[in-house]
C-alpha cells in the first residue's frame, strides 16, 4: 500500500500507527521516507486506555480508528487527513476522489456490494477503507462524534444497527452536513464488487468497464480484503466467499501476491524471532453457517433476477484455494 501510494502520489505522507513494538522499532530503523511511525505510547489517551482491556485486539484497533485520523490532526497540525487500510493497492492517484467534493469536509467510500455478496444490514452501506476528513467545523464534528461513540462501543458483532466502527457511518450523510459519498466506482474496487466489471491495461492503467452502467474508468485502489496465507504454500484470495475471474486475477491478485512475497525475502531476517509463514489451520478460514446462508440466499436472489431478465447468470458462491508458486513463479 505504501508503495503504491507514493508511486501514484508522490506528495503523500503516511502516518503508520504501530500496534506492537516490534512493528514499531522496525519502521523506526528503516525510516523510510515520507513515512511518520507512531507508537501506543504517543497515541493512548485515558479514554482509549480505559476500553483496552474489555475489547479484542481486533476490536481494539476498530475502536482506535477515528482517534488514529484525530491524533495526526492534532498532533501535526494537518488541513486534513484520510485513513486508508493497509491491505490496498492504489493504482491512480487518489486525489482524484478529493477532487469530487471541493465543498465537502467529509468523504466515504460505498461497498458497491454486488447482489449476491450484499451484508449491507450488517457490515454496513459505507467501507471503513478510505475516509478523508478536513479539518474544518464539519469535518471535526464527524470525527469527535465518531471518536466518541467507538469508545462506547466497538465490537465484532452486530448488535441495535451497530457493527465494528463501520456501520456508524450509514447515517452520515443525513446526521451532518459536509459529508461526501464518493462517486467513483474506481475507488473501491473489492472482492465483493469486482464481479460488475471487465478489466483490461489500457494506457499503463488497469480500465475498468462497468457491465451495468457502461462507464468506463480507471481503477483508484484495490482493497484486498481475505487475502490468507498458510503454511502449506497455500493461500486464499478472498476468504473462499467471493468469486473472482482470471483477469481479476492476472491484473490485481497475481502483482500483489509476487509483491508481499519478495517484501517478505527482505524483512524476515529483521524477525527471527516470529513466525512469518501465516495461519497454522487451513480448515479455521471456512465461512459459518450464518454467513453461508446469507450468501445462499442473495445468490439465489441474483439468479432469480438474472433468469426474470433472460441473462440467466449464475454467482458461484465460494472460490477456491491457489498455491502461491501460481503467482510468484517460484517452485
Amino acid at each position: 500500500m505504501y508503495q503504491s501510494l507514493l508511486q501514484n502520489c508522490s506528495n503523500a505522507h503516511l502516518f503508520v500507527f504501530a500496534f506492537d513494538d516490534t512493528c514499531y522499532n522496525f519502521l523506526k530503523e528503516q525510516n523510510y521516507p515520507s513515512l511518520t511511525v507512531i507508537s501506543l505510547s504517543e497515541f493512548e489517551d485515558e479514554e482509549l486506555l480505559k476500553i483496552k482491556n474489555q475489547r479484542s485486539a481486533a476490536e481494539y484497533c476498530w475502536s482506535c480508528t477515528p482517534s488514529t485520523i484525530l491524533y495526526a490532526i492534532e498532533k501535526y497540525k494537518l488541513d486534513n487527513c484520510t485513513y486508508v487500510d493497509a491491505d490496498m493497492q492504489f493504482f491512480s492517484n487518489p486525489a482524484i476522489i478529493w477532487e469530487e467534493s471541493i465543498d465537502k469536509s467529509v468523504l466515504i467510500t460505498s461497498h458497491n456490494y454486488t447482489v449476491a455478496y450484499d451484508q449491507s444490514v450488517v457490515s454496513g452501506i459505507y467501507c471503513v477503507q478510505f475516509v478523508g476528513f478536513l479539518n474544518d467545523s464539519n469535518g471535526m464534528r464527524v470525527l469527535q462524534w465518531w471518536r466518541k461513540s467507538c469508545i462506547e462501543w466497538c465490537y465484532a458483532r452486530s448488535e441495535d444497527g451497530k457493527f465494528g466502527d463501520q456501520k456508524y457511518l450509514d447515517n452520515w450523510v443525513t446526521k451532518f452536513e459536509g459529508v461526501h459519498v464518493v462517486k467513483n466506482f474506481g475507488a473501491g474496487i473489492a472482492p465483493w464488487n469486482c464481479q460488475q466489471c471487465n478489466f483490461q491495461m489500457k494506457n499503463g492503467k488497469i480500465n475498468a468497464h462497468h457491465i451495468g452502467t457502461s462507464t468506463e474508468f480507471n481503477v483508484v485502489f484495490y482493497h484486498f480484503h481475505g487475502v490468507v496465507f498458510f503454511k502449506n504454500e497455500t493461500l486464499i484470495l478472498s476468504g473462499d466467499i467471493y468469486k473472482l475471474n482470471e483477469d481479476v486475477i492476472r491484473l490485481f491478485y497475481i502483482p500483489y501476491i509476487r509483491g508481499l512475497q519478495d517484501l517478505k525475502i527482505k524483512i524476515e531476517p529483521h524477525f527471527t524471532d516470529k513466525d512469518t509463514q501465516g495461519s497454522k489451520d487451513i480448515l479455521a478460514m471456512k465461512p459459518g453457517l450464518f454467513y453461508k446462508i446469507t450468501l445462499l440466499v442473495n445468490t439465489l436472489k441474483s439468479f432469480l433476477k438474472n433468469l426474470l431478465a433472460g441473462t440467466f447468470k449464475f454467482t458461484p458462491l465460494f472460490n477456491h484455494y491457489y498455491f502461491i508458486n501460481k503467482f510468484t513463479g517460484r517452485k
